[in-house]
């Protein structure tokens, strides 16, 4: 029997405010329905079976590193110019694992409050478009 992930769900104290930054991250759509101080929002990704990203208020911050992220693969440009523009739109770097030369390895980044995900090489990084 197969169980398809419908959402992959982040606790948030500012829904609002993480779903916008996810929604630049991943390109998903914040529901039609969402708004600003909702107690949840939703990001759709506007393809058939890929899950949503669901974000849910809690009245507790962040406070140990997560045991569960995400690794976003940039579908254009490189994963520099990702990492750089997350930053810009709130992001911080918490582990740089590039390697010296640059060519490989990725960038840890947390949120606005702090869930990790994992920016890698760009398929045409790796010669894979």
């Amino acid at each position: 029997m197969l169980n398809p992930v419908r959402n992959i769900t982040f606790d948030a104290l500012d829904p609002w405010k993480v779903a916008r930054f996810w929604s630049e991250v991943t390109g998903y759509a914040i529901a039609e329905d969402g708004v600003e101080g909702d107690e949840e929002i939703q990001l759709e990704p506007g393809q058939p079976g890929t899950p949503g990203l669901l974000f849910i208020r809690v009245p507790d911050g962040k406070k140990v590193k997560n045991r569960v992220h995400l690794d976003i693969q940039p579908p254009t440009g490189t994963r520099d110019e990702t990492v750089e523009r997350l930053v810009a739109l709130g992001a911080r770097v918490v582990d740089d694992r590039r390697d010296e030369d640059g060519i490989a390895g990725w960038v840890v980044l947390a949120d606005p409050e702090g869930n990790e995900l994992c920016i890698e090489r760009s398929a045409a990084e790796r010669g894979i478009a």
